[in-house]
């Protein structure tokens, strides 16, 4: 709770980059509609595609690290909502209701469905550990996904440090604990572990 109402500026700033939340529902008075957003999959098939014209990839290639990084983040998906619905952990949002603060809100809005693990944190740590696995590190690249959204760009030196901003994100944005950050970034690694040892797609 301390951590939602000491937010610095950048820290707001990454909450919102972040957010990805590709149908968030608004209340303005008797008011109520929907803004339509990326999903956390769609961002980082943006990241796949602004990293493939950087590096300027022959169609084969593309095509190699398009699909690749799907394949992690559909099985990040699977596994982590997997998870999610073995553990059935309430939202910080509604223990912070009901047992310290009835007025707290989050900053973004809180997700229908369980906590554990981050979402976040599992598919954007496989994701990086698929492009990073293509592409190497460093990879300096500029994310402009969100653009057409609104939102700014971020610079990032690998796909590996996008993906540790994208899981805090979620702690800032005051919709998970700690702990299914962390251990949703493990979860993550363990997944594309999983994946290099059975798909291969060039010579090596």
């Amino acid at each position: 709770m301390d951590a939602g109402n000491n937010m610095e500026g950048e820290q707001e700033e990454i909450a919102f980059f972040w957010d990805c939340n590709p149908y968030k529902m608004n209340v303005k008075g008797h008011v109520m509609f929907a803004e339509k957003k990326i999903t956390p999959g769609g961002h980082w098939m943006g990241i796949a595609g602004i990293a493939v014209k950087n590096k300027g990839m022959e169609w084969k290639a593309t095509a190699e690290t398009l699909a690749t990084t799907s394949i992690y983040l559909f099985d990040g998906f699977i596994s982590c909502w997997d998870e999610k619905y073995r553990s059935a952990l309430i939202r910080p949002e509604t223990y912070i209701n009901l047992y310290m603060d009835e007025n707290w809100l989050p900053l973004l809005q809180t997700p229908p469905f369980p906590e554990y693990t981050s979402g976040h944190s599992v598919v954007s740590t496989a994701a990086a550990e698929a492009l990073t696995k293509l592409l190497g590190e460093p990879f300096h690249f500029i994310d402009s996904t969100e653009v057409k959204y609104g939102l700014g760009v971020r610079e990032f030196d690998s796909f590996r440090i996008a993906s540790t901003e994208a899981a805090i994100s979620r702690f800032f944005g005051g919709i998970h604990y700690l702990p299914a950050i962390d251990n949703g970034v493990e979860q993550g690694k363990e997944i594309a572990q999983m994946i290099n040892q059975k798909i291969k797609t060039r010579k090596e």
